[in-house]
């Protein structure tokens, strides 16, 4: 099969360094991709938001399969267009995907299906989103209803601040038309975990537990970010939690979805807190998470082609995925300044050690003109490694980082730990 990855990041090479393993796979695209992912698929610079170019290439190339990872193609309309080209693909259709791209719209599912989230009210008008943040008090959660790079929430301490998110979302435009309308909703306390699940709009089969670090700085300290590093599976999500998850929170969104028409076949992020009263929804995403995704691949041990073709097919309850034992952890190596201002163009060194005991995932990189690996974006490198436990995953992914050097190269020294 031919097939192409829609995606340029560390998630998208993590997808490819998997589907690369498959014998079903004889030729890997990936559209645009990056320095790392050209070792093992064609790169094809063509934007993954530009939906009639990434169509008209796939269709001219005739791919028997595409891959449409990252949340703005998907809630583009990308999967429809490939479907509607005759190519078939994996990820959800647009009004499945709208799980993720309105955060109105998956808080109104989940309270209309009975499914555990914080409460909330969502606002058009400025003035009235800052009269309920003072009315409700803090510490309380301002996010940008539609996609913000992963970016759009603010857990606010203080009143002022949360009238700040308000203000620059609302009225600064900080996200575009993604924050023109906002959700405010109560600020739930305990530990954060994500569960990703495939689906194939009927059916659901869970991949193991991970947790994301959002922060920026050790200790959950400083601004959010598209996340600094993941562990799998989370020591938070027990047995008991995951059955209550399965019962209140997983079947019951796919089947949700169902019942309001829109089929979800992909894979549904669960971000959930364990809270005092249970396992809540924090929010859902329409694809893999990333750096989640480099962590929980990295345990899986069938053919991801196959599960793909099965979630498309609606066949996921005819397959049986396999995982590895023990544990993964992936550490992000990002540029200095990040989720803020920071310069590209550094050339990065030690890979070839790193990957000796890890494998490094390229986000932000590409090849210049002397076919060197330089810095590309925020989020440069997920280093990932396994072990039987988590101490010797989290070990063994710092151990590989030391071999990395680029100009101001910063990183989290606690992932796993907190």
């Amino acid at each position: 099969m031919k097939v192409l990855v829609v995606g340029g990041g560390g998630r998208e090479h993590a997808i490819c360094w998997k589907l690369a393993q498959s014998p079903h796979v004889t030729r890997l695209y990936c559209a645009p991709g990056n320095g790392g992912i050209e070792s093992i698929a064609q790169c094809v610079p063509i934007a993954a938001t530009d939906v009639e170019g990434m169509v008209k290439w796939a269709k001219s190339r005739s791919m028997d399969f595409v891959v449409v990872a990252p949340d703005d193609p998907l809630a583009l309309g990308m999967v429809d267009a490939m479907e509607a080209a005759g190519i078939p693909a994996f990820g959800p259709t647009a009004d499945a995907a709208i799980i993720e791209a309105s955060k109105s719209f998956s808080k109104n599912l989940m309270k209309k299906y009975n499914i555990p989230t914080a409460r909330y009210e969502t606002f058009t008008d400025m003035e009235a989103a800052l009269a309920y943040v003072e009315a409700q008090g803090a510490p309380i959660v301002v996010k940008a209803d539609g996609l913000a790079l992963g970016k759009g929430v603010i857990v606010a301490q203080t009143v002022e601040e949360a009238k700040e998110a308000v203000r620059s979302m609302m009225g600064d435009h900080r996200f575009g038309e993604a924050g023109a309308k906002v959700v405010i909703e109560e600020c739930m306390t305990g530990p954060e975990v994500t569960v990703l699940a495939f689906c194939d709009g009927e059916h659901l089969l869970c991949m193991p537990s991970s947790q994301d670090h959002k922060r920026a700085y050790d200790g959950n300290q400083g601004p959010n970010t598209g996340g600094m590093g993941a562990i799998s599976p989370s020591p938070n999500y027990t047995t008991p939690v995951a059955i209550q998850c399965m019962r209140d929170i997983f079947l019951p969104t796919v089947a949700a979805l169902k019942a309001e028409g829109r089929p979800f076949k992909g894979v549904i992020y669960f971000g959930l807190m364990i809270t005092p009263q249970g396992p809540k929804v924090v929010e859902y995403n329409a694809r893999f998470g990333d750096p989640e995704c480099q962590a929980v691949l990295s345990l899986l041990d069938s053919d991801l082609m196959e599960i793909f073709a099965a979630c498309r097919e609606g066949a996921l309850s005819q397959i049986d995925i396999q995982w590895k034992p023990g544990a993964a952890c992936c550490l992000v190596l990002a540029s200095g300044g990040y989720p803020g201002n920071y310069k590209k163009g550094y050339p990065i060194t030690g890979l070839d050690a790193a990957n000796q005991g890890a494998v490094v995932f390229h986000a932000g990189t590409k090849l210049d003109d002397d076919g060197n690996i330089v810095t590309n974006g925020g989020r440069v490198l997920g280093v990932t490694a396994v072990g039987d436990t988590l101490d010797e995953a989290i070990d063994g992914a710092y151990a590989a980082a030391k071999h990395i050097h680029f100009t101001d190269m910063h990183f989290r020294t606690d992932i796993g730990r907190v």
